[in-house]
């Protein structure tokens, strides 16, 4: 029962972590793109050192988390075990997809600030 739980949390949470970080990818590179003033290939580049970043972070989380906590010895401890452990993978997602958006939103209007500042002086 412990090794199907731990394979389950495993599968669930890696599930959960591609789906996310494909979701994200393809539908931030619009926001990007917008960021960096429309530069499309700075967009593309930061998109995908972020999926990096972004799947680095999330399997060592998960699989540091692993050995965290009581292992279950019944069904009903065994749902308790898989619902804390994918609960706080999935937060720890979401905080850092906000976290991303803060940084990737503050970031983007410092190049847009450099990109017009380059503009202006070239002219």
């Amino acid at each position: 029962m412990v090794e199907t739980a731990y394979a389950l949390y495993l599968v669930i949470t890696l599930a959960i972590t591609i789906w996310v970080a494909r979701t994200l990818s393809k539908n931030g590179e619009v926001f990007l793109t917008q960021c960096f003033g429309h530069d499309a290939q700075l967009a593309r580049s930061t998109n995908h050192l972020l999926v990096v970043g972004f799947y680095l972070v999330n399997i060592g989380f998960i699989t540091l988390t692993l050995s965290l906590g009581k292992e279950p010895a019944s069904y009903a401890e065994t749902i308790r075990f898989l619902s804390a452990k994918i609960g706080l993978a999935v937060l720890v997602l979401g905080g850092m997809h906000f976290f991303n958006m803060g940084a990737i939103a503050h970031f983007g209007r410092k190049v847009n600030g450099w990109l017009h500042d380059g503009h202006t002086q070239a002219a």
